[in-house]
């Protein structure tokens, strides 16, 4: 489920709000707003069936939609770092039926984009947002997301293919090799990367064939994910550049409800670990068939053949919390996965992972060790919302 932080009513009220019109109301149901009725958009639903490269770009029939991708890296040194990004899409208006030869007008966006950048080192976290407005029929904007070549951008910031799919034989993977640059100036001396992806692995569907559930009542989005990224590159922190490598995981996600109107947060897991294995794992808070909370995830082989996991075959535990921007978060966690044979602590080693952005949540890098024996069995990434 991942990689929901975001948009719907309260940023579309910044963004009405930064044009000087009326802001519409700021309550929502489930976390900023993703419980909503879907109304005239499209459900995801099981049943859809995936298509690729098309499904690569955006899908501006649905409500809510995110490119997001984050990766643990190390520098020459054997110094670890972290980053994200992610692009964010949301429709500010149900779809409606228009001409071909109908030329929208410069005003007339119907897209709100967003898009969050983070660097991470020790207790060092830096973060960037921006935001931008398109119309779901240009390919050319300042924000938007394209199939084929792929590529995904906010002004400067953007995620692009590195295949060349122009040849007769139309058999290059758009999405096997991605180029991914930002950069941002701030008073530290800015940060950014300029980083190749390389899939080493498939791309995995979670859920039943893509649909992945997100609460009892059958709300859910389409969600894949590539967690096979080899990462290579260049990354700036506070002015100064280091040659790094690592993992990445990307995550592609689209719904118009994403969740109950209960739901208020969740906690989401993606790890990599020693066997080769992946794992991906949330619990979102409220939703389950008890009225406690649903939990789903995918145990993904070393071959990329998933295996979807159901609420009572995931046991998440809360065991520390520390302060991050002046909030209890829970930093130290009991991940249990009895099908597969796992029983860790995963834990951050840096709590000030908060992205103070305008639905500010918690994402940062974490470790895994076995409960007994407390033997490295991976990394990843952790979020929280709703904290």
């Amino acid at each position: 489920m991942r990689r929901i932080t975001t948009l719907a009513v309260p940023l579309a009220a910044l963004w009405l709000a930064g044009c000087g019109e009326e802001s519409p109301p700021t309550e929502t149901a489930g976390f900023a707003g993703l419980g909503q009725e879907a109304g005239e958009f499209a459900q995801a639903h099981e049943g859809i069936r995936l298509r690729f490269p098309e499904d690569h770009a955006a899908h501006p029939d649905y409500r809510i939609e995110w490119w997001y991708l984050t990766a643990n890296l190390e520098d020459e040194r054997g110094e670890p770092l972290g980053l994200q990004w992610t692009l964010f899409r949301q429709a500010l208006s149900e779809p409606r039926e228009s001409s071909p030869d109908e030329r929208p007008a410069p005003w007339a966006a119907d897209q709100l984009w967003m898009a969050h950048m983070a660097v991470s080192r020790g207790e060092t976290h830096r973060v960037a947002e921006r935001f931008a407005r398109s119309h779901s029929r240009q390919d050319d904007g300042q924000a938007g997301a394209v199939a084929e070549p792929f590529r995904a951008w906010i002004d400067h910031w953007q995620l692009a293919s590195r295949v060349d799919t122009s040849d007769e034989s139309g058999e290059g993977d758009t999405f096997a090799e991605l180029q991914l640059t930002a950069q941002q100036d701030d008073k530290h001396g800015g940060f950014g990367y300029d980083l190749t992806l390389v899939a080493e692995g498939p791309l995995v569907l979670h859920g039943v064939d893509g649909f992945s559930q997100k609460s009892a009542d059958g709300q859910g989005s389409m969600y894949y994910s590539q967690p096979y990224w080899r990462v290579e590159g260049e990354v700036i922190l506070d002015g100064e550049s280091r040659a790094v490598s690592g993992r990445g995981w990307l995550d592609r996600e689209w719904s118009s409800q994403l969740l109950g109107p209960e739901q208020q947060g969740w906690d989401w897991f993606s790890l990599h670990l020693e066997s080769g294995h992946k794992l991906m794992a949330f619990q979102l808070r409220g939703g389950g068939a008890d009225g406690g909370d649903y939990r789903s995830g995918t145990w993904i082989s070393p071959e990329g053949e998933p295996t979807a996991l159901a609420p009572d075959e995931i046991a998440m535990t809360p065991l520390a919390t520390q302060r991050a921007a002046g909030r209890e978060v829970p930093t130290r966690w009991r991940l249990a996965i009895p099908r597969a044979g796992l029983d860790m602590i995963v834990e951050a080693p840096h709590a000030e992972r908060w992205m103070e952005t305008s639905v500010a949540y918690w994402e940062g890098e974490v470790i895994a060790r076995d409960a007994e024996s407390g033997e490295h069995r991976g990394i990843g990434y952790l979020e929280m919302t709703g904290y």
